[in-house]
Parts: structure tokens; sequence; C-alpha cells
């Protein structure tokens, strides 16, 4: 009998895990993104937690030489 629920409760933790992932925006997407979105060059990439949320701080390097910081919210539900 605990085999059954066993493999059931594996299912659900994956799937629920599936979903969770599918709104979180990776670090080399945001990175790609902001080199982008600026038409930059990325320097540096990391994430860090701030207030219980997840934030991805990308360095950038511009055209122009001007070194900015890009911050982006792991989840894509917090960027509306």
């Amino acid at each position: 009998m605990a085999r059954p629920f066993s493999r059931i409760l594996t299912a659900a933790v994956l799937t629920i895990s599936m979903v969770a992932s599918a709104w979180a925006l990776s670090l080399e997407e945001a990175a790609e993104r902001v080199a982008r979105q600026h038409d930059a060059q990325v320097v540096s990439a990391h994430t860090i937690e701030r207030d219980g949320r997840r934030i991805h701080v990308i360095r950038i390097l511009t055209r122009e030489g001007v070194v900015r910081t890009i911050r982006v919210p792991v989840d894509r539900r917090q960027e509306s």
C-alpha cells in the first residue's frame, strides 16, 4: 500500500516543481534579456534574496563604457 502512495506523492511533488519553475526566470535568461534590452555586455550576474524574494543582480557594460547594475525579479509574476 505504501508504494503506490509514495509514487503518487512523488509525481505530485514533481508536477508542482515543474509548474513553479515554469514561472521562474533563470539567471541565464535574465542576463541574456538585460544584455539584449540595453545593447550591452554582461560583466557579472548572481542571485540574491531580499525580503523573502529572489532577485537576479546583473552588472552590464554599455557601449558608452558605463557599468550599470540591473535587478530582475526571479518570479516572472512580479514583473507585471
